[in-house]
């Protein structure tokens, strides 16, 4: 992708670029809306994700353009506001110059700027992230400053949150940003602390993506957020993480009928992040695929964040032989579903036939491994 990157880069500027960065797609391991109420995460970096070029420019001009998109959108480096409708994308890259001053660093005044993906859109495979991320390395390197990776992750964070408007927690940044081969990575989201679990060998992600809608600026997932905060503050807890399973069920009496619910999918969520990472520890994929489903049917029924394209994936790929597990992949309320197999799985086409035949249309499959994190290239 690099190769095509300068390729196209030169095509449509004329000239070569300076920098080059690249940030990967995430699966969202399991954690599910566990980030933002402060409690652990388990996610993996994919082997898929976002190049970011540039190349500096003296008026002042700045010009934004993507291989997934039409003509490029021109910016004046004075010219803070937000984007909408077709060129909204921009917003991303947009809200990462925003947020530099505010981490010491001077966000560059022009440039060209191409992003090529490999990521599908709307898979929940935060495409979002990585590009705020290899923006913010190519960003951050033209303004000469090569900060920690943590304050990288809290600049992508600061900017879905701030800009973009999405009230995200650390999960998708700091696992693009911290991603490694053949790991997942495991986050306090309290800290945030970031460490690296191993990932035993025989694991194999398959993601298949529905197609369907995945409304996060749209107003779902600020809803959840909102209803968490309200339940955390009925508890009597700063966050949910500072609950538990039997202070929500105690407590059951203050918290309105869907509160009771947001919340206790949110604690015994993140009991199974824990229960999760000490199954990995000792290489019980099956008592990780029991988690995986478990955290899925919680956002089915308690979290309410799935939608009847996902719950009949997880059916049918739960019911297969050599699936451990599965579970919506991200935000919700449509994208795509993650399933944990052995290498001797081979039925993807016979799960594509039964989403077809109930829904007339096929998932994308998408057969992943783990990766790298961002990195300048």
């Amino acid at each position: 992708m690099k190769s095509q990157l300068i390729e196209k880069f030169c095509a449509l500027y004329g000239r070569v670029p300076e920098i080059v960065a690249y940030a990967p797609g995430r699966i969202e391991f399991i954690g599910n809306h566990t980030d933002y109420n402060g409690g652990p995460v388990l996610g993996a970096a994919l082997d898929r994700g976002v190049w970011v070029a540039i190349a500096g420019r003296a008026d002042g001009r700045r010009q934004f353009s993507s291989d997934q998109r039409g003509a490029p959108v021109e910016v004046r480096a004075e010219d803070s506001a937000k984007r909408t409708g077709a060129t909204s994308w921009v917003n991303y890259p947009l809200g990462v110059l925003a947020a530099m001053p505010g981490f010491g660093a001077k966000a560059p005044a022009g440039f060209d700027f191409l992003a090529m993906s490999n990521l599908p859109a709307g898979a929940g495979l935060s495409s979002s992230a990585a590009i705020e991320l290899a923006s913010a390395l190519a960003f951050l390197e033209m303004a000469g400053e090569r900060p920690p990776r943590e304050i990288v992750v809290k600049i992508g964070k600061h900017a879905e949150n701030n800009f973009v408007g999405v009230p995200c927690g650390i999960l998708d940044q700091g696992v693009s940003g911290f991603g490694q081969k053949n790991c997942l990575v495991w986050i306090d989201c309290r800290g945030p602390v970031f460490e690296t679990v191993p990932l035993p060998a025989d694991a194999h992600f398959w993601i298949f993506n529905t197609h369907t809608k995945h409304a996060l600026v749209d107003g779902l997932y600020a809803e959840r957020h909102r209803e968490c905060m309200a339940a955390a503050q009925a508890l009597g807890v700063g966050l949910l993480v500072e609950s538990n399973a039997a202070a929500v069920e105690r407590d059951q009496a203050r918290l309105t009928p869907e509160a009771f619910k947001r919340a206790k999918h949110i604690v015994d969520e993140i009991a199974r992040v824990t229960e999760s990472r000490s199954a990995l520890a000792r290489g019980d994929l099956a008592q990780v695929g029991r988690l995986l489903t478990a955290s899925h049917r919680s956002s089915q029924f308690l979290f309410e964040n799935s939608t009847a394209e996902l719950d009949f994936l997880v059916d049918v790929l739960t019911a297969m032989e050599h699936v451990f597990g599965a579970r919506l992949t991200g935000g919700g309320f449509g994208g795509a579903v993650m399933a944990m197999t052995s290498g001797a799985f081979g039925e993807a086409q016979a799960v594509v036939a039964a989403y077809r035949a109930r829904f007339g249309a096929a998932p994308e499959v998408l057969h992943t491994q783990t990766g790298d994190g961002a990195t300048l290239l």
